[in-house]
């Protein structure tokens, strides 16, 4: 049995993600962006340990997250979730960007960490000039290639966690809409897989799947000293530095 951590688990993906997870028998701690979407989250998720409240959005509420979730204890697994699209470019960096680079550096590290891109990493660009001087330029599509970036850095300066990513493709939730014409089961069936799985195709690090499958990605996400870059400007907006030795 795993213990797992979900961020953006009140609805769509993380909380189906949720659901099998706890199904096949494992401890899930839920994730939600306030109280009441928090209650609604435990409500449709009863199996889960608990729901950690916190803003996203926000630095501070990001910081205190990983603080709120390392007094929880350990976790064999992180999924890092959440994720917003009809937003304004500040909320898109904070959200989809920011906060994941923060929760990796503060959480105590787990055995393994899943992060959700997009396929529309494909027409991404790091934009890195932009995040402090510009950052009304940064798209949807560039915020799902940070996400890589930092997946495929973290791998590398971690190998003692299996680090990967992940495209769940356009699913009927919330955010890809109804008429969305990927398979929702498949959607959330990878970030499981690469959670629990003794597969030895899931253990393995720094790499990109769609559908329980390895795919390529962006190629600007493997230049490593683009990936040092981002998470050196991560630590210069937030104050948080990415813990090298640990």
């Amino acid at each position: 049995m795993a213990r797992i951590f979900i961020t953006g688990s009140a609805d769509g993906l993380g909380q189906l993600a949720a659901i099998l997870l706890i199904a096949e028998g494992h401890q899930v701690v839920l994730h939600a962006r306030n109280e009441k979407r928090g209650r609604e989250a435990l409500d449709k998720v009863p199996g889960a340990e608990t729901v950690a409240i916190a803003d996203l959005s926000s630095i501070e509420e990001t910081i205190q997250l990983a603080q709120k979730v390392n007094a929880l204890g350990t976790f064999d697994a992180v999924i890092h979730n959440a994720g917003v699209y009809y937003a304004q470019a500040k909320e898109l960096f904070a959200v989809n960007t920011l906060a994941p680079y923060i929760l990796t550096c503060l959480i105590k590290k787990p055995k393994r960490l899943i992060y959700l891109s997009s396929d529309m990493q494909e027409g991404g660009s790091s934009k890195l000039e932009c995040f402090k001087t510009n950052i009304n330029r940064i798209s949807y599509s560039d915020t799902k290639l940070h996400v890589l970036m930092l997946c495929k850095a973290v791998a590398r300066k971690w190998p003692d966690v299996y680090v990967n990513a992940l495209d769940p493709g356009w699913v009927p939730t919330k955010m890809g809409g109804s008429n969305a014409p990927d398979d929702l089961v498949s959607g959330y069936q990878t970030q499981v897989w690469l959670a629990t799985s003794n597969d030895m195709k899931a253990k393995v690090s720094g790499r990109y799947f769609y559908h329980l499958k390895e795919i390529r990605c962006n190629p600007e996400a493997d230049e490593v000293l683009l990936q040092d870059k981002f998470l050196n400007i991560c630590k210069e907006i937030t104050g948080v530095s990415f813990p090298n030795g640990s």
